[in-house]
């Protein structure tokens, strides 16, 4: 496993389309939102709050992707979404690296941020493990695509 550290980085003119070249196995395609509609959530801003879309990198390499949906200055409305790390970079616990790092991030850039949430379909186990390893919760709730919500609490 490399000890390599993982940087969050805003996608910009400059790396966008590098980050259109993350991938998944193709079983994993249906459990996330790709990066292009990651993409195109931050422009059209579906939701009505601030949406920043950011790649993860490792060395000079992107690894990963994920966005931020929030609504500033909440303490409780900060959400986690597209998170995915490339079919190459998978199975070597670059994943919670990736999720400690996005939290950390989280906390630096957010200091009024007292819960981060996200949401993970039923039968992404994978998914639900890694998070619960890094003190998500389950609340027994799920959002209106049946998907399953979990909240870190920081303070």
């Amino acid at each position: 496993m490399t000890t390599n550290l993982i940087q969050v980085k805003p996608v910009t003119r400059h790396n966008w389309e590098q980050a259109l070249q993350i991938s998944l196995h193709e079983h994993q395609t249906h459990l996330v939102p790709s990066v292009v509609e990651g993409l195109a959530y931050a422009y059209i801003k579906p939701w009505d709050e601030a949406f920043d879309p950011y790649i993860l990198q490792m060395d000079s390499q992107i690894i990963g992707f994920f966005y931020i949906s929030y609504t500033p200055e909440s303490t409780d409305n900060y959400w986690i979404g597209g998170f995915q790390i490339d079919k190459l970079f998978q199975g070597q616990g670059i994943g919670k690296r990736a999720l400690r790092a996005i939290i950390d991030y989280i906390i630096q850039t957010h200091p009024s941020c007292q819960v981060i949430s996200l949401t993970v379909e039923r039968n992404n186990q994978i998914a639900q493990r890694l998070y619960t390893s890094a003190s998500f919760v389950s609340e027994n709730q799920t959002n209106s695509d049946d998907e399953l919500i979990y909240r870190l609490k920081l303070q």
